[in-house]
């Protein structure tokens, strides 16, 4: 638990807003993309992005400020950790930023989410939600690469011939899985709108003849059966605990005698104060979803109890995220 023990340290804090701004609008504007491999006055960045001569120069020279550039002789270019983690096209490219800028949106509204229990409807055109579905899988699957390779690690997978990914997104993690047992069938459920995006990593990934796609809302599609593995990555979080009830009960009636149902997700302590990071992301779910939360491991062991789901057991990863297993 964090402890704020000195007015400066409530100060910073409440400043903290404004080093996040300078660099998701860098990356907004793809800056540090413009400068890559060069060394260039401000008045020349602003010509390449479009951008005032004076306020650029100004941005700029924040970011030098924050440890990000660096400046000599009135010229700008990115420092090492920039050049590497924050152009595009990089193998190591921070891509979920993008997916960030989008929660600055989000939050500006967390005062009136609190007021009414659930996020703000503020008005989106089709192109901004485009944008936004694409963004957001895109961060999950940044994220969510390094994230499978661990979780795949964990898990005995030999006696797996066909799972279900619930809400795969780009399919990071089933993906992960199929590559430690190529045997796996991997089925990818997900909204009609997003399929298409999943289709385009896993072909990228080569790993088409492994996956077949299902559209549909996963809180009332058909799930089908048959599985020996259902996951529920970064999902039970979205939902109510109503909800996340009915889901687990649905999971499990999919399963085949010693399937497993598998939630990645914040787990919290009783208290729901720790861990910090799950206590911050319940508020991520206030602004962003109309009635999602994060969830204790105690109430994740009652629903999978009640779906007759056995050998419940909790698995630590590294990352924040743990695992909830249960066994039909």
């Amino acid at each position: 638990m964090k402890e704020i023990s000195t007015p400066e340290h409530i100060r910073n804090t409440a400043y903290a807003f404004q080093e996040s701004r300078v660099l998701l609008s860098a990356i907004e504007l793809k800056l540090f993309t413009v400068l890559d491999k060069h060394l260039l006055h401000s008045n020349e960045v602003a010509e390449k992005i479009k951008c005032d001569v004076r306020a650029t120069d100004r941005i700029m020279n924040t970011l030098c400020a924050m440890g990000l550039l660096k400046k000599v002789k009135d010229k700008f270019y990115n420092t090492d950790l920039a050049a590497k983690c924050l152009v595009e096209g990089k193998p190591d490219f921070m891509g979920g930023l993008y997916h960030t800028n989008h929660l600055w949106d989000t939050w500006t509204y967390l005062t009136e989410s609190v007021k009414q229990g659930s996020a703000y409807s503020g008005e989106q055109n089709k192109e901004e939600k485009g944008n936004w579905v694409e963004a957001f899988i895109g961060a999950m699957h940044y994220r969510g690469v390094k994230q499978a390779r661990i979780i795949a690690a964990m898990l005995d997978l030999k006696d797996v011939g066909k799972m279900l990914d619930v809400g795969g997104g780009s399919a990071a993690f089933s993906m992960e899985l199929v590559r430690k047992n190529p045997a796996i069938q991997a089925i990818v459920f997900d909204l009609p709108h997003v399929i298409p995006l999943t289709k385009k990593y896993v072909k990228e990934a080569g790993l088409l003849n492994n996956f077949s796609f299902l559209e549909g809302n996963y809180l009332s599609g058909n799930f089908g059966s048959g599985y020996d593995l259902v996951l529920l990555s970064a999902i039970v979080h979205i939902n109510n605990y109503k909800q996340n009830e009915e889901l687990i009960n649905k999971c499990a009636d999919s399963l085949n005698k010693n399937g497993r149902v598998i939630i990645s997700d914040f787990v919290m302590n009783d208290d729901r104060v720790t861990p910090h990071h799950g206590a911050m992301f319940s508020l991520n779910m206030l602004v962003g979803t109309e009635c999602g939360d994060t969830y204790t491991e105690t109430e994740m062991r009652k629903w999978m109890t009640s779906a007759g789901l056995s050998n419940i057991e909790r698995k630590n990863t590294s990352f924040g995220s743990d695992l909830i297993i249960g066994t039909k």
